[in-house]
């Protein structure tokens, strides 16, 4: 079926998009009648060479995000993947000619459509007495054996308009532009492409199916199937295997790239990939390409070159030498230029060592003694029930939330086992519930960990003098007070501070002298599961499940269950 898209009308999809990238930037202007962009400050130009690239739209932010200071002049854009019309490209050609630049070179990539079309408009503007040349980029390395029709023009084009747009800034003529583009186009770039699936034309099916399983490698950016269907495997597997196609000599357009090499590399995202996952394919290309000896001069990660909303990516490596990372470190005006330190990414350190922790004042109390094995059991018990509870709590979870309540507390649970395994536990409340916080703000992740952390750091303070059970009672009124302080979760919010609130309502009677340790526990942990029960009759006020219709809700709320089934651990412990 059709895909869907936010679009106006399928007919005026590209002239929209562009009007839309020009109405944000002042530094472009519309050529009236044509769907042609160009800078602004055109008339500055005098005496220079001007660049003009494009192409079909729907490569956003190519070509016109690369129009600036220091990069292209204009760019002509065509229908979606639609090579532009020779009237928009003369016109374009005129308007710069008009402004008073001394020639201008066309930055056209390896596309039958865009070479005749570039090509048609280039002779006719030079039977008009205008100087005008012509470059084609074809930097695609996907072939093993090169036909007739040449190399692919892909993202490796982006760096010929940076190299190209430096030059012409620095009053470079067009001759030596022409003939240094060449230069770099043809020893130097090489990309390719691998992704998860097709994109569409708007107004169109999608271009190839593929299926849950499987990859392409080696497509083109115009959501034309690749040269290779593999099954789907990790991110570094796939980046080797592509880094290997496109370094390997026997293939007719690989990069010559050796150890010792210096080189800039491009991920660039195809339209629809996560940013979580280019930051992951960055960081196996940067590992894998060290571990060949390559050197990094240069990394550029984000969407340079797309294919509408295709999920994949496509490399980029460009030879480098010094005098040519200087044209790439030039700077630009471009809005979709990124802002790179003019620093190697090779050999520079990537941490910090971490501070270190504050010394503890050593446990009064002995650790292995009575009281540290009663703390041990404690903490078992609560993992075995937590670790019990995890699929009970992850349903309850689904009604409101995301469905993890029950993996996040196991999560904790299984992080106390590991502390436990290397020795005692402290016997010093204070120092033992400051272990834990720090445990679970580690290791517990999600709102659950740093609740539960927030409780026990608040907690600790009024232990650290007595343990008497008015300082535990007080240390339960802090850690509430705490939870409520950044939680922004009231009692009644239906939220796992329910719970903890009507045990601690309870507790307060151990601030009264003679008060007895199990019986008021005893009624803090019936309290607390009463109140666990009620939240099924609460609508939330706080927490994911606030923004959720209270009609959905019909079961209690899982974080206060967690809470109610800690506190019954620690009293049935205690008991026995």
């Amino acid at each position: 079926q059709t895909s869907k898209k936010l679009v106006n009308s399928v007919a005026g999809c590209a002239d929209d998009a562009l009007a839309g990238l020009v109405a944000c930037n002042p530094n472009l202007q519309l050529l009236q009648g044509h769907r042609v962009a160009l800078r602004s400050d055109l008339d500055s130009l005098k005496g220079r060479v001007a660049l003009l690239s494009g192409g079909g739209s729907g490569h956003e932010p190519a070509h016109a995000g690369f129009i600036g200071k220091g990069m292209l002049t204009g760019v002509i854009a065509g229908a979606v993947f639609t090579s532009p019309a020779v009237g928009s490209i003369l016109a374009a050609i005129r308007a710069v000619a008009q402004a008073g630049t001394v020639g201008t070179l066309l930055i056209v990539k390896n596309y039958t459509g865009d070479r005749l079309n570039f090509g048609l408009a280039r002779e006719q503007a030079r039977a008009e007495g205008i100087p005008v040349e012509m470059v084609v980029i074809g930097d695609d390395s996907a072939f093993t054996v090169l036909k007739k029709a040449g190399r692919r023009g892909l993202c490796g084009t982006v760096l010929i308009h940076k190299v190209a747009g430096a030059l012409a800034e620095a009053g470079v003529g067009l001759e030596e532009i022409t003939k240094q583009v060449n230069m770099v186009a043809k020893c130097w770039p090489g990309s390719w492409g691998r992704d998860l699936s097709s994109c569409s034309v708007p107004g169109s099916k999608p271009t190839f199916e593929l299926s849950a399983d499987e990859v392409e490698l080696g497509l083109g950016i115009h959501g034309e199937a690749g040269v290779r269907r593999i099954k789907m495997a990790t991110a570094d597997e796939i980046v080797k295997l592509m880094l290997d196609h496109m370094t390997n000599t026997t293939n007719a357009s690989h990069v010559p790239v050796q150890p010792g090499s210096s080189v800039v590399m491009m991920v660039n995202n195809l339209g629809g990939l996560s940013f979580l996952e280019l930051g992951i394919i960055a960081d196996a290309t940067v590992r894998s390409l060290e571990g060949r000896g390559v050197k990094i001069a240069r990394a550029l990660v984000g969407t340079f070159m797309s294919a509408l909303e295709m999920p994949g990516i496509s490399l980029t490596l460009l030879l480098v030498d010094e005098p040519l990372l200087k044209l790439i470190d030039a700077e630009t005006t471009a809005a979709a230029w990124p802002n790179v330190a003019a620093v190697s990414i090779t050999g520079r350190k990537r941490s910090r060592v971490a501070p270190a922790e504050p010394q503890e004042a050593p446990d009064s109390t002995a650790a292995g003694g009575s009281a540290s094995k009663r703390m041990a059991l404690v903490l078992e018990r609560v993992c075995s029930t937590l670790l019990g509870l995890e699929e009970h709590l992850n349903a309850l979870d689904r009604a409101a939330g995301d469905g993890d309540c029950g993996t996040t507390h196991s999560r904790a649970a299984r992080a106390i086992r590991e502390w436990l395994k290397e020795g005692p536990p402290p016997a010093s409340p204070a120092q033992l519930l400051s272990k834990l916080s720090v445990l679970l703000l580690e290791k517990m992740g999600g709102s659950s960990g740093a609740l539960y952390g927030l409780f026990l750091t608040a907690a600790t303070q009024p232990l650290k003098a007595k343990t008497s059970l008015p300082a535990w009672s007080a240390a339960m009124d802090a850690g509430l007070e705490a939870m409520q302080k950044y939680g922004k979760a009231a009692p009644g919010d239906r939220t796992m501070l329910d719970s903890l609130w009507a045990a601690g309502q309870e507790l307060q009677a151990w601030k009264s002298p003679g008060a007895d340790l199990l019986q008021v526990l005893t009624k803090a942990v019936k309290s607390a599961e009463a109140a666990a029960e009620a939240t099924k009759d609460m609508e939330a006020g706080a927490g994911r499940a606030s923004y959720i219709s209270s009609a959905r809700l019909e079961q209690p709320d899982p974080g206060a269950v967690a809470a109610a089934a800690i506190l019954r651990a620690i009293l049935e412990v205690l008991q026995s």
